[in-house]
């Protein structure tokens, strides 16, 4: 008998490998609208894209505001004038179309299914991108759900995005129920707000700071010891 039996689980860099599909995607967008696709302009758009996300989760900009923000201000550092509306709609479209997997997430999905698991998939993700990636991926007949915080009307870390996920699943008892992610900011800190387990998920060895995640597992091994006993 697993030791939870619902699992909430985080989309990028938890079960995809989203740097992978961000990367082709900004190259895409980039080359198209006659920009360089170099390391130093990789590295512009990140310095940029993160801080926006990171308030964002925060709550302190909306979704809408970041996708376009993002582009304004690449393209104002890189001295051009394309629109940065349409600049992130087609970012968006490719990056909808990187459905790489981490190593070992399907199997990591296949045995918490076969073990009795309920799984969702829990993420701040832009809807549509979040929906066309699983979509095309293996994982979709192993989600019971699909939480996403542009469809559901808040994000993680905020208490409602995991009620949301929890009144979707018919959840009655927390204790059965774990949230697994990589990012402590929205995935860790959001679910022990929310009165959850939590498993961070950290192949880099980080440390957590002053967050106190029930679990930390440096591989989808060490991840499905913690859910399933054994």
């Amino acid at each position: 008998m697993p030791r939870y039996d619902t699992v909430l689980l985080d989309a990028d860099n938890t079960l995809f490998d989203f740097d992978a599909a961000e990367h082709a995607a900004l190259r895409r967008a980039l080359e198209e609208r006659g920009y360089p696709f170099t390391p130093e302009t990789e590295a512009l758009y990140l310095d940029i894209n993160r801080p926006l996300w990171a308030a964002f989760d925060r709550g302190e900009v909306t979704q809408d505001f970041l996708v376009v923000e993002r582009f304004r201000l690449l393209v104002e550092r890189l001295g051009g004038s394309d629109d940065p509306v349409s600049f992130n709609r087609d970012y968006l479209t490719y990056l909808g179309e990187g459905n790489q997997l981490l190593p070992g997430a399907e199997d990591l999905c296949r045995d918490l299914r076969a073990a009795g698991c309920r799984l969702a998939l829990a993420t701040n993700g832009v809807a549509r991108v979040q929906h066309a990636r699983l979509d095309a991926s293996p994982l979709k007949p192993y989600f019971s759900a699909v939480i996403i915080s542009q469809e559901v009307g808040a994000q993680k870390p905020q208490p409602a995005f995991f009620q949301a996920a929890l009144d979707a699943l018919g959840v009655l008892d927390k204790a059965r129920c774990v949230m697994v992610g990589d990012t402590l900011g929205s995935d860790i800190q959001g679910g022990i707000a929310a009165g959850l387990d939590t498993i961070w998920y950290d192949p880099l060895g980080r440390s957590p700071g002053d967050l106190r995640p029930t679990y930390i597992a440096a591989s989808f091994q060490e991840v499905r010891q913690y859910i399933i006993e054994e």
